[in-house]
C-alpha cells in the first residue's frame, strides 16, 4: 500500500494523476474493463492481469471478403419508378415493401474481427500485492506494477505509430527474476481454426486469413471462405535468464527484463506482406526499447499535447480509481475533474485509432475482441461514423481526420457504380451503412433500418468542415470539392417534383431507423421528402456553391445546383404543435422518444437552424427535443446522450449541458469509461465518447453562426477553469481562462490569416491577423 500512496502523490505534486490518468486497483476481469491502447492501425486491449495476463490484439483491415464484396448491387431504374408510384398513390407500406425486397441485401454479416490474443502466464505471482495499473493518457502507455513476495514487477505497454510496433516491458527486482509462458492465440471461425503458430529463436508467428463461415448476405446464409491474409510476429528480448522457443509458443525463465516487440502486416496493405514483416525487423534490429519509447511519446504528444483542459481540479478525486469515482458520481458526486478527464480520453481514442494511411475509426473504433462483433464493427453513415470525427477539427487533430477522407474516395468510387447499376444516375450514391471493402449498396431488412441515400451527402460535411477550420484551398479544390460534386451530381438527378407544390423533392425517404403512422393506422417508413434528406441536400448544395466560388471553378453543373436548390423544398418545416416536421407530414410516431434526431440535422452537426438567423426554427428544434425527452429520450442510449450534449450547447442552456453529461457519466460509461449502447450495459461503441468531446468544446466554443463565440454555455459548475488549444472556423486557435464564470483571458492565434469576429456576452471584437500572429483578446 505505501507503493501505491507513493506513486499517487508523486501524480498528486505534478498535477496529473486526476486529469491525465485512468487508473485502477485491480486488474481487469472483462474485455469491456481492460484500458484501450493503439498507433491508428495496430490496437491492444491491456487487462493487467499479474498472473495470466491478457493482451488482446487488433488491426484495422482484419476483414472478410474481398472488393468484389462492393458489387452486390440490386434493383433497377424500373424498380424505382414503382416504388415512387405507390408512394404517389399514397401506398407507404407497399412502397417499404417493394424498396426492401427490390434494392436491399437485407441482413448482412461480414464483420472486423480480431487479430487475437497475446497471453502471458506467469509463476510466482499468485499472492501478489499493492496493485495499481493506469493508462497514461499523455503518454498513451499502460503500467501495471506490484510486488510478490520476491519483490516489484512492472509492466509497461504501448503501440508506436512510428515504428508501427506493440511493446511490452517486462522487469522484476526480484532474485529469481520472471518466468512466465507466452502465446498467440486466436478464436475459432464456426469451428474451424483461423491461425497456424510456429515458433522460431526467441519469437513466435502466426499466420492465417480472415474468413467468416457463419457470414449472412440477403438474410440468407453466405459463408465468406477468403479474406485479408496476415502475418503477426512476436519477439524477445531477455536480460538475464533463458527464452525457450518449442510447440509454437515461449518460455521465460529468471529473466530480469524483457521486452516483447508485436508486429503485423496485411495484404490489404501490401500484396508481399510477409517481406514487410522481414524489412520492419530488420529496422527494429537496431532499436532499443527506450528509443522506440521516446520516439512514440514524442509523436503521440505532438498531437495530444495541443489540447489543455481544467475545469477546476479535485485531488481527492483522483485518490479514488476510476471505478468508484463513477460510482461515486452516480451517488451524486459532483466531478469535474472526470468530465474533462473523459473529454482528453476521447481524444486519445481518437488519435489512436484514426492515423495517416490507416482505415477510419469503425463503430467499435478500433478494438474488438470478436469474429462476428456487434453491428458488424463496421460503418454507419446515419450518424455513427459522422460522429466519431465531430471532435477532430474542434479539439485540434486535423491529421486524424484524414482516414475519413481516404475511406470517402474509395466510396465515391463504389458508390458511381452503385448509382447507376441500382437507380440509373449519374455521380455517387452512399445507403446507410459499408465496411472495409467500401460497398455502396443498401443493406436493411428493414425499411426504416436503412432504406436511405443519403450517407454519401451527409459525410461529405466532413470535407466541406475540414476546410472551414483548415483554410486549405488546395485540399478544397483537389480533394473535398471533386467528392462533393459526385454526391451532388446524384441527387441532382435523383431529385423529383412533387406533384403536390412542384417543389424538388428526395423520394422514396426515410427518416434514419425510425417510422410513422400512416392515415391508414399503418406504420411505415417511407415518404416523399423526409426532413433530414432536404436537409442534407440543400447543405450539400450550399457548400458545393460555396467551394466553387472559392476554388473559381465554373462549369454548367454548378449552374444547375443552383437552379435545384431553388426549387428544393426546405426540410426546416414547423407543424402545427410548433416541433419541426420529421416527415414530408405532420403523422404520428410510434415511438414517441425515438433515439436518432435526424429532422435535428440542420440544428446540429449542420448549421442550417442558428439563434442568430432563424430564431423561430431554434425554437421548434427546442420543442423537438423537449417532446423526445418526455417521451423517453432514447432510451439511454450512449450516442444518444452524447448528441443531447452538442444540442445543449447549441441551446446554450447550461443546465441542460450538466443534466446530459451527469446521465452520460452515471449510465453510459463502462469501467474503462467506453461508451455503451445501452445503460451500464455492453456492447460498446465507439460513437458515444467522440460525440461527448465534441460535445465539451462545444459548451465551449462555437464557429458555426459565421462568428466565434467564446463559453456559450458554460455551466455554473465549472466556475473556474482553462482551456487551451481549440480549433474555430476560419483558422483560428484558442485559449481561455475564466474565474467565477466570467472569461478573463482569451488569446487567439490565426492559422490562415482570415479576419474573424469574435464574441462573448454580446460584446463583439473583430480581430484582423497575419498567418501565425497571435493577440490576447478584451472584451
Amino acid at each position: 500500500m505505501k507503493l501505491i500512496l507513493l506513486l499517487i502523490a508523486v501524480n498528486l505534486i505534478s498535477g496529473n494523476l486526476h486529469t491525465q490518468e485512468l487508473w485502477y486497483d485491480k486488474p481487469a476481469e472483462e474485455w469491456i474493463e481492460a484500458l484501450p491502447l493503439g498507433n491508428g492501425r495496430m490496437g491492444a486491449m491491456v487487462f493487467g492481469d499479474p498472473v495470466n495476463e491478457r493482451i488482446q490484439l487488433n488491426e484495422d483491415s482484419l476483414w472478410p471478403g474481398g472488393p468484389d464484396w462492393a458489387d452486390n448491387n440490386r434493383g433497377t431504374p424500373d424498380n424505382l419508378e414503382n416504388i415512387r408510384r405507390l408512394l404517389r398513390e399514397g401506398r407507404h407500406v407497399e412502397a417499404d415493401k417493394m424498396l426492401v425486397e427490390s434494392f436491399s441485401n437485407k441482413s448482412v454479416r461480414l464483420s472486423h474481427q480480431t487479430l487475437g490474443d497475446l497471453s502471458l502466464a506467469f509463476k510466482g505471482h499468485e499472492n501478489y500485492r499493492e496493485y495499481r495499473r493506469w493508462l497514461s493518457l499523455d503518454s498513451a502507455m499502460v503500467t501495471t506494477v506490484f510486488n510478490t513476495e520476491g519483490g516489484r514487477v512492472t509492466q509497461r505497454v504501448f503501440t508506436s505509430n512510428p515504428d508501427n510496433v506493440l511493446v511490452v516491458n517486462l522487469k522484476s527486482d526480484s532474485a529469481e527474476g520472471l518466468t512466465c509462458d507466452i502465446e498467440l492465440s486466436r478464436p475459432e471461425d464456426e469451428g474451424r481454426p483461423t491461425i497456424k503458430v510456429t515458433s522460431f529463436e526467441n519469437g513466435l508467428s502466426m499466420d492465417g486469413m480472415v474468413t467468416q463461415y457463419g457470414g449472412e448476405l440477403n438474410s440468407q446464409p453466405n459463408p465468406v471462405d477468403y479474406g485479408v491474409k496476415f502475418q503477426g510476429q512476436l519477439k524477445v528480448d531477455a536480460r538475464g535468464g533463458r527464452v525457450i522457443s518449442e510447440n509454437g509458443r515461449l518460455r521465460l525463465e529468471n529473466v530480469k527484463e524483457a521486452t516483447l516487440l508485436f508486429i503485423v502486416n496485411t495484404s490489404f496493405y501490401h500484396d508481399d506482406y510477409k517481406k514487410i514483416n522481414s524489412e520492419q525487423w530488420q529496422r527494429l534490429s537496431s532499436r532499443s526499447f527506450d528509443r522506440i519509447l521516446y520516439d512514440h511519446v514524442k509523436d503521440y504528444k505532438k498531437l495530444y499535447d495541443r489540447v489543455e483542459l481544467d475545469l477546476g481540479p479535485r485531488p481527492e478525486a483522483g485518490l479514488l480509481p476510476v471505478d468508484r469515482r463513477l460510482q461515486s458520481i452516480r451517488e451524486g458526486k459532483n466531478d469535474p475533474a472526470m468530465v474533462a478527464l473523459l473529454f482528453q480520453y476521447g481524444r486519445h481514442l481518437l488519435i489512436s485509432s484514426s492515423r495517416p494511411g490507416a482505415n477510419p475509426a469503425n463503430l467499435q473504433g478500433l478494438w474488438n475482441e470478436h469474429i462476428h462483433a456487434p453491428w458488424n464493427a463496421d460503418y454507419h453513415l446515419n450518424i455513427n461514423l459522422q460522429m466519431n470525427y465531430w471532435p477532430a477539427e474542434v479539439t485540434n487533430l486535423s491529421e486524424c481526420h484524414e482516414p475519413l477522407f481516404d475511406f470517402i474516395d474509395r466510396l465515391v468510387e463504389n458508390g458511381k457504380k452503385t448509382a447507376m447499376v441500382q437507380y440509373g444516375y449519374e455521380g455517387a450514391v452512399v445507403h446507410h451503412a459499408t465496411d472495409l471493402w467500401a460497398p455502396a449498396w443498401m443493406r436493411a431488412a428493414q425499411p426504416y433500418w436503412g432504406s436511405w441515400v443519403h450517407g454519401g451527402g451527409w459525410i461529405a460535411q466532413h470535407l466541406w468542415t475540414h476546410y472551414e477550420f483548415t483554410r486549405d484551398e488546395e485540399f478544397l479544390k483537389n480533394r473535398a470539392y471533386p467528392a462533393m460534386r459526385e454526391f451532388a451530381l446524384f441527387y441532382s438527378d435523383w431529385l423529383t417534383e412533387d406533384p403536390r407544390d412542384g417543389k424538388l423533392i428526395s423520394y422514396p425517404s426515410t427518416s434514419p431507423e425510425n417510422s410513422f403512422i400512416t392515415p391508414d393506422g399503418e406504420s411505415a417508413a417511407s415518404c416523399m421528402g423526409a426532413a433530414m434528406s432536404q436537409q442534407i441536400i440543400a447543405e450539400l448544395f450550399d457548400n458545393l456553391i460555396k467551394a466553387s466560388e472559392i476554388t473559381g471553378i465554373k462549369d454548367d453543373f454548378i449552374e444547375l445546383v443552383k437552379e435545384k436548390r431553388g426549387r428544393l423544398r426546405p426540410g426546416t418545416v414547423i407543424g402545427p404543435d410548433g416541433r419541426l416536421l420529421e416527415w414530408d407530414r405532420p403523422y404520428d410516431e410510434p415511438e414517441k422518444g425515438h433515439r436518432h434526431m435526424s429532422h435535428l440535422y440542420a440544428f446540429h452537426p449542420s448549421n442550417q437552424i442558428t439563434a442568430e438567423h432563424t430564431p423561430e426554427l431554434l425554437q421548434a428544434a427546442r420543442k423537438s427535443i423537449d417532446y423526445r425527452v418526455e417521451h423517453g429520450g432514447g432510451g439511454g442510449v450512449g450516442w444518444y446522450r452524447a448528441w443531447m450534449i452538442n444540442f445543449a450547447a447549441r441551446l446554450k442552456e447550461p443546465e441542460m449541458v450538466i443534466e446530459n453529461i451527469d446521465q452520460f457519466l452515471k449510465s453510459s460509461l463502462a469501467d474503462n469509461l467506453f461508451d455503451l449502447v445501452y445503460p451500464l450495459s455492453p456492447p460498446f461503441q465507439i460513437d458515444g465518447n467522440f460525440g461527448y468531446t465534441a460535445g465539451i468544446a462545444e459548451v465551449l466554443i462555437q464557429s458555426h453562426q459565421g462568428f466565434i463565440e467564446l463559453l456559450p454555455a458554460l455551466p455554473e459548475q465549472w466556475s473556474e477553469g482553462r482551456v487551451k488549444g481549440l480549433r474555430a472556423r476560419g483558422g483560428f486557435e484558442v485559449d481561455m481562462e475564466w474565474e467565477e464564470g466570467d472569461l478573463v483571458k482569451a488569446r487567439v492565434t490565426s492559422l490562415a490569416g482570415e479576419k474573424g469576429l469574435f464574441r462573448y456576452r454580446g460584446m463583439d471584437v473583430l480581430l484582423d491577423l497575419k498567418k501565425g500572429e497571435s493577440r490576447t483578446v478584451v472584451f
